[in-house]
């Protein structure tokens, strides 16, 4: 499931999708039972929900109520007719019945289970999922579009190969992030710094997103890819807005701009958007014309702090609102930290030992 296939979607929209992904995963009884159809070269129509609407829609047939099995969907969908089900999938409603959807209702398929499948779920809003018996296929229908449900060998390949470009995404992203320590550090960071660490930050969570939908498309075979996953981008969410908070302008602020519409604004740019750091820098609230790309900003001192061992977000952000900038946090002695509240000798001591211990291995891993 691509990112940009989600940008498009209602949360709604997005929500059903994974759900009815999540239902129809390998290793869920509902995909067994699609697959014993497949096998069984008859082909089938099943609606994964009921209601009044879904009623209406349905003309002769059997009303069953009885439990869901993979083997009694195979054996019902021998039937020539569509099953329907509740939409928890633990129950089989009807079977053998004749779907007559609105025919106004527009689509471009051409074969009559197709075109009904898609039908029916434009007008109840359920998934159908329509098994081909000639094509060798299974197609699911929801939010009045297609997905051909691949088998999980091909799904993996195309993983694995995302996984690979995640990783030399993450690797990259770790480089730029230490550059962009090391300058903090000197003070020598610019718009362009920044803007190629959020670059790389949105490069990475666009890929895991991706990766994220192969996962639920796998079901029970993507187990080993999710726990890969959930290793890279470890620590890349807080970092995105650790940045965004470090490096938000002031005069965005004044605006009634807040930071979570700067990561929103950052999470809608596309690949293509996302290659224009003038476009990034937008974004995150500057200007955005070459000229400022080259302009000196300096830090609040939010994701330097962050690195710091058990240092609690209240007391990160009262250092930050008292000192107002990296470089006097860096300046600042044990006694001058500790006229912040919440600061007392021992957690002075450990600010200052940490600050100047990231300060000293940040220089060192960009100049040795």
């Amino acid at each position: 499931m691509a990112a940009s296939d989600r940008a498009d979607k209602s949360p709604r929209e997005e929500a059903l999708l994974r759900a009815s992904l999540l239902a129809i995963a390998p290793g869920t009884p509902l995909r067994d039972g699609l697959e014993r159809v497949l096998r069984a070269n008859t082909g089938g129509l099943v609606v994964l929900g009921f209601d009044r609407t879904v009623e209406s829609l349905c003309t002769g047939g059997f009303v069953l109520d009885v439990e869901f099995s993979a083997t009694r969907l195979r054996e019902l969908c021998k039937l020539d007719g569509a099953v329907v089900l509740d939409k928890d999938i633990t129950k089989i409603v009807r079977a053998g019945v004749h779907l007559m959807p609105d025919s106004d209702i527009p689509t471009d398929e051409t074969g009559t289970r197709h075109r009904t499948a898609e039908r029916v779920n434009r007008q109840t809003g359920f998934p159908v999922v329509a098994v081909s018996h000639s094509m060798r296929l299974i197609a699911m229908y929801v939010n009045g579009t297609r997905r051909v449900l691949e088998d999980s060998t091909t799904v993996l390949s195309r993983a694995n190969q995302a996984l690979a470009t995640l990783e030399r995404y993450k690797l990259r992203l770790d480089e730029v992030a230490g550059t962009l320590s090391a300058l903090e550090i000197e003070d020598l960071v610019t718009v362009r710094d920044v803007a190629a660490v959020v670059q790389r930050l949105e490069m990475v969570r666009l890929i895991a997103a991706e990766i994220a939908g192969y996962v639920l498309e796998l079901g029970t075979d993507g187990r080993l890819l999710s726990l890969q996953l959930d290793e890279l981008i470890a620590g890349v969410e807080p970092e995105r807005e650790l940045v965004a908070r470090d490096y938000f302008p002031e005069r965005a602020a004044k605006k009634g701009r807040t930071v979570p519409e700067v990561l929103a604004d950052l999470e809608a740019l596309t690949h293509a958007e996302l290659l224009d750091l003038q476009t990034v820098a937008k974004a995150l609230g500057y200007s955005g014309s070459p000229e400022s790309l080259d302009s000196a900003v300096s830090p609040r001192g939010y994701r330097l702090l962050a690195k710091v061992p058990r240092l609690p977000n209240t007391v990160i952000e009262r250092l930050v609102e008292h000192f107002g900038g990296l470089q006097k946090l860096l300046a600042a002695s044990i006694d001058d930290l500790q006229t912040v509240e919440g600061v007392g000798e021992t957690r002075a001591r450990s600010v200052r030992e940490g600050l100047s211990r990231l300060a000293e291995s940040s220089i060192l891993e960009r100049y040795v």
